[in-house]
């Protein structure tokens, strides 16, 4: 082999490489984006994504958690939607879909999706985030007992959260539990001293208890 044959190899092996470090940066850049809180940045790199290879579901997911983190609840109700054609069972698109329908105030889907999720997703990343929107819809329907026992398995499940523990503690004091409410308020102060509505839960309930 020639030494002309050789530099061809190698400057094609040096192009085919960085071809793939670049594609394969593109693919990790938006998830980086999502994290780093630039959904819209996140949202135009998966959307190439898919262009190129609209089977790739781990885009698909991307996708639709960040127009839900950009408030885009529509387009991210049917992106997910349209993924699940493609994997019905993928947990994340379960989870993700349950969001957008809460948001959009489709209580009754909204829940489906997330007890699928928790039934599905014994250890899933998403799961005190399953609980929480299970509580809230709850918490709309007036059912307290049901969203005390749903804001619980959110904090147990992520217990550094201080609003999910001041939604636990709303949906205690509902539900007329007051020292178990005391407890979560407490526990939210603790965690954010900040957290307006935990204090005046904690005054409220406090009250009621004396």
């Amino acid at each position: 082999m020639n030494t002309v044959n050789i530099k061809k190899i190698l400057l094609s092996s040096v192009i085919f490489f960085a071809a793939l470090a670049a594609f394969s940066q593109q693919k990790k850049d938006a998830l980086v984006e999502y994290r780093a809180g630039r959904y819209e940045s996140a949202i135009k790199i998966c959307e190439q994504e898919i262009a190129n290879n609209p089977q790739n579901i781990d885009s698909h997911c991307v996708l639709c958690w960040s127009l839900v983190r950009n408030r885009q609840y529509a387009a991210g109700e049917q992106r997910a939607t349209e993924a699940r054609k493609l994997a019905p069972t993928d947990v994340r698109l379960i989870e993700i879909l349950g969001e957008a329908k809460f948001y959009l105030g489709k209580n009754a889907a909204a829940m489906e999706l997330f007890q699928q999720y928790v039934e599905n997703a014994k250890n899933g990343a998403r799961l005190g985030n399953a609980y929480y929107y299970m509580g809230e819809i709850y918490i709309r329907q007036a059912k307290y007992q049901h969203a005390d026992i749903a804001m619980t398995a959110s904090v147990h499940t992520e217990p550094l959260v201080d609003y999910w523990w001041t939604r636990c503690g709303y949906a205690r004091e509902m539900a007329g539990s007051y020292a178990s409410a005391l407890e979560a308020y407490n526990k939210a102060l603790e965690l954010n001293s900040a957290q307006t509505d935990a204090a005046r839960g904690k005054e409220r309930v406090s009250a009621k208890l004396r």
